[in-house]
This record gives C-alpha cells, structure tokens and sequence, in this order.
C-alpha cells in the first residue's frame, strides 16, 4: 500500500457548538469513531468550559509581536553546595522531593556539571540500575527507590563568560538573537527553520548542545521543556533552572499549555474550520520513518487531536490554516493535514499530490511556524510568547497577498 493510499482522509461530518443533544454520546465514548472520521467543523459558543490551568486564546488580547505576562521575581534561596562525584559504585535512596523525577533530571540535579552526553552513557551501557534493573534516562523515580550510581567524571569547568573561546561568544550572540523572552527561569527562542533541537546521526549543531554556553556557576544548563521537528521554525520553550522545568514539565503533561501554529497547505479543507481526530503510529522503513493513520489497538497507536481553521486562500490552489494540536505527537500537525488531503506546502514526508507544481517564487521548505505559545509561569501569571513568520514563509505570503495581521479564527475552537 503507498503512502498516499495510508493517508487517505475520512468522510467530513458537521457538529453544531452548544449544549449536547438528550441522548448524545459523550467525546469520550466517540473515539473509536473518531479514529475513522476527517475534518468536524466547530462553531464559536458563547460559554464554553476551559482549562482553570491557562486561559484560552480568544480571552488574550490578540498580538502581532512577541509579548508576555511577567511575574514579579521571587527572592533565589541558595542551595547548599552539591555533593562531591562518587569515585567508587554508590547506591541512594530517592526523596519525597525526587519522586516522579526523570532518571536523567536526578541524576543532573544530585550532580550539578554532569555532562549530559556522560548521562546517556552510563544509562544506555546499564551502569545505572533502579532496584536493581536496567533504567532508561526517561523513567520517572518513585520516593523509595534505590539508585545504583556508578563512579561519575565532572567535565573539566566551563570558562567564565568573559574568557569563553570566540565560537562560544558567537553561539550566545546567536542565541541571544533567536530570544523572544527571557527571566531568571524561562527562555523561549525563535528557533529558524534547519537548526534541530536535539543531536542525531551526524548532527553537528543543534539547540542542545548550544545551550551547553549558557551553563550558570553551578554547571546547570538551560532544558528543553518541548521538541519542535527540524525544519519547523518558532517557539521553543527552554526551562533555565530545574524548579521551572518540573513546573513547565507538568503544564505540558496536563495540556495546560496553549499553542497555535501557522501553516500553508494544498488547496483549501472543507469543512473551513473542523477537528481532526486519528490514532497514529510510527511506520519505519529502510530510508525513512513516519506517522502514519492508525486503528485502535495497533502497536504503538496514540490518539491525537487538532483543531484547523482557514485564515486566508489563495484561488483554492493554496491557503493558510491555524491549526490548535490538543496532544502532542510526533509530525502531529503534518500527518493529519495530510490524512485530510491538504498537505503543508514543503513537507518532503507527507506532501506526495501528484504532479504537484509549486507557484513561482515558493521555496520548497517546509511551510510551519509554531506560531504563538501560552503556559503558566512557575511562579505565577503566563507566558505569552509570538514568533514572526521565518523568511520563507514571509516571502509566501507576500507573493500569495496574504495579510499576517489578519484575525486568526483559530482563537474559537474548543480548548480539549
């Protein structure tokens, strides 16, 4: 079966916003129709339920530049220094303070300076072990556990930002460029479009290992609280010390976290604004992996849900939609747009339209902005963040007429 055959999109069916119908079945009770179904539009209601956790889109004012909701800065306690390396094998008891704390996280939290590349691995050569197994640097601890820790190596001492080599210095400069906003515990970047957020095979250059410079006196570097695909630009969330990490963590973990992204895609979907709802699952081939349309049940098979909505079109050939993903799953946003048959323009995984050609003077790169993020600030009120459309997708947009200030009908949908 072709990949195209795998994305082919359901039925479009309508929904009517408001109060459910004697007799209607629940959300919950609807996804095993869910997973067969394409686009169901939604309709603005005037009172609709939302998380108490963050405030929905539609009552933030709408932004056209980078902005934020900046908490008044709390006193920093100081912590006691950390406890030397272990040079033989030790084994520890995790805290109350420690439980649901990833293996890594504990591990760079009880050893500040630990490389994380060091991290990684005594973890993946089994030199860690929890009660006495084999752990993954991504297992949560529970208070109780006991920890085998094998004897440690602390890097050599990072240079103080005035004596930092001159590939450094230019390194915190580009960071600094990317910056939307920055506190004592959060940074968000505007990541471009090409740089990739963790390390891979033959990968030289990556946020990660970027942040390695921005390590305080203490040796803590700054942490990815989410991921965004390579060639997808916009908001990326970094968490600057653990405290705002276990906060944010969790926000991401109960979905009290906002986001929009921007994208162009073929033609134009109908309904104009809809939901999307699928299980999807990680397909691996030889040269290639992706996410393809799943079935309840399947290995590996997650439920995902997206809210589109059509901003603006270009003679039905082309338009930009403002997609709300509610989970979180690998190449979400692109497979769903293309299980519904409107691919974003430049996906050289999921865009396959046949005889496909590209309007003159469109660049052949993937057309995603992460657009906007709102999350709770660990200590209190919001991050409000907004990243501009990347290069690329402004020259688009300027050869299409498409207007960037236009209001975004996304703010409407329903925030589960």
């Amino acid at each position: 079966m072709s990949r195209r055959d795998r994305t082919k999109p359901g039925k479009a069916t309508r929904f009517a916003g408001g109060k459910r119908k004697p007799g209607a079945r629940r959300d919950d009770d609807r996804r095993d129709d869910d997973r067969r179904s394409g686009p169901r539009a939604f309709k603005p209601r005037a009172a609709q339920s939302k998380s108490r956790s963050a405030p929905s889109f539609a009552a933030l004012s709408r932004a056209s530049a980078p902005r934020t909701i900046t908490p008044a800065p709390e006193p920093v306690v100081e912590k006691p220094d950390a406890p030397p390396l272990p040079t033989k094998v030790q084994t520890v008891t995790v805290t109350a303070d420690e439980n649901n704390m990833r293996v890594d996280r504990f591990l760079e939290a009880r050893f500040p300076g630990l490389s994380f590349s060091h991290i990684q691995r005594i973890v993946r050569k089994g030199e860690l072990r929890v009660n006495g197994k084999r752990a993954d640097s991504k297992d949560r601890l529970e208070e109780g556990q006991s920890v085998r820790i094998p004897p440690l190596k602390l890097d050599a001492p990072k240079a103080a930002p005035g004596s930092l080599s001159e590939a450094a210095q230019k390194t915190r400069q580009a960071l600094k460029e990317m910056t939307i906003f920055e506190d004592a515990d959060v940074l968000v970047l505007n990541k471009p479009a090409g740089l990739a957020v963790q390390g891979g095979s033959g990968m030289t250059k990556h946020v990660d290992q970027m942040l390695e410079v921005l390590r305080d006196s203490k040796g803590q570097k700054p942490r990815l609280v989410h991921r965004l695909d390579r060639e997808t630009s916009g908001c990326l969330l970094i968490a600057k010390t653990r405290f705002a990490a276990s906060a944010l963590t969790g926000s991401f973990r109960h979905r009290s976290a906002r986001k929009i992204y921007w994208a162009l895609v073929a033609g134009v979907p109908k309904p104009k604004q809809g939901r999307i709802s699928t299980y999807l699952a990680k397909e691996e081939s030889e040269e290639d992996s992706i996410m393809r349309v799943a079935d309840h049940g399947d290995e590996g098979a997650s439920h995902a849900v997206t809210y589109y909505a059509v901003v603006e079109a270009s003679a039905q050939k082309l338009c930009w939609v403002s997609l709300k993903p509610v989970t979180g799953r690998t190449h979400q946003l692109r497979a769903h747009m293309a299980h519904i048959d409107h691919p974003i323009v430049g996906d050289p995984k999921y865009f396959n339209i046949e005889n496909w050609e590209f309007p003159g003077g469109i660049q052949k790169r993937l057309h995603l902005l992460a657009r906007r993020i709102v999350i709770p600030h660990p200590r209190g009120g919001f991050i409000d963040a907004t990243a501009p459309l990347p290069p690329h997708m402004l020259q688009s947009w300027n050869l299409l007429g498409l207007e960037a200030d236009r209001f975004d009908p996304i703010e409407n949908a329903p925030e589960e």
